[in-house]
Formats: C-alpha cells, structure tokens, sequence
C-alpha cells in the first residue's frame, strides 16, 4: 500500500489514459549489475488480463539512444514471436518506436498504455508521443515483459504481483 501511495502522483501526471489504474507490481531491470530502469505496471482491474487497459511504466536509470531501444525491443519481439514476423510487420514496428522513442537520460520515463483491441499509446515524461493503432504490435510489444517467456521472469512475477521487488 505504501508505494502505491508514492507511486500515484507520478502516476496521475502522465496518464491521463488510465485514469483509475493501480499499481500491480514493480522491479528493477539490471545487466551484468548494473541497474537499466525501473519497471511499474499499472492495471485498470485485477487480475491483469489482456481484455481490459494497462501500462507499463519504465524510468531509466542510464542513458540510451533512440535506435538502441528500439533494435532491443524488435529483437525481443522478433524472439518471442511463434512465426517470424514479415519484414515489412518489422519494418512498420520499427517506424512505430522510433516516433514513439527518444534518446533517453537517466530520469526519463516512457510509458506504453494497453488499448485492448486498438493497439498501443505512448507517453514521455507525462506527454502523449505516440499511438499506435495495431493490436498485434501491442501484444508483441508488451510480451517483452509480461510472457512467460520473457528474458528476466524475475522482473515478470514482480511487475504482475506474484512476488515483491527484490531487496
């Protein structure tokens, strides 16, 4: 309850889209030591499903390029995907991200909002970037961290509540 209560306020400042979402669970991403950012997802019910809104919510602890989130992010999609995705699907994901990215700085958040059955909106520091009107990049997008498959189920079970953050 207690991040909850200190999490809202950052929350109500860039997400207007969610009004009334909760926090579901939060987690540090880090490699090789090094903290990346800080993951929050936010529901607007509980249990989490794939038929209701959500955002995931990241605020970066180190500083990284456009392209590099960008090439990090379709490689994981790419991963995960049953099919390999056409390169044209790839290439469209790819013009996607890059107008809803931008370099970051340590501080920075970007939160994606989950639009059951519409796509995908992106927010920067509080401020609309992006919408993406394609359901199957929303999924294949939001898979990086909430599949089973995902590279760190450590972060996965923390951002869905099944265990608290690591201490």
């Amino acid at each position: 309850m207690f991040a909850l209560v200190l999490a809202l306020p950052a929350w109500a400042d860039g997400n207007p889209a969610l009004p009334d979402g909760r926090l579901v669970g939060s987690g540090d991403f880090t490699w090789f030591g090094v903290n990346l950012y800080t993951a929050r997802l936010w529901s607007a019910g509980l249990p989490l499903t794939w038929d209701q809104p959500f955002a995931l919510e990241l605020t970066y602890h180190r500083a990284f390029s456009r392209d590099t989130l960008v090439e990090a992010s379709l490689k994981e999609m790419r991963r995960m995907a049953g099919a390999r995705p056409e390169d044209s699907t790839l290439q469209r994901w790819s013009s996607e991200m890059r107008g809803a990215f931008v370099d970051v700085r340590p501080g920075m958040r970007i939160t994606g909002v989950y639009h059951p059955g519409f796509g995908c909106s992106f927010f920067v520091d509080g401020q609309l970037r992006r919408r993406v009107e394609d359901p199957a990049f929303a999924r294949a997008f939001f898979d990086i961290w909430l599949d089973p498959r995902t590279r760190d189920q450590q972060l996965r079970q923390q951002l869905l509540g099944i265990v608290g953050p690591a201490e």
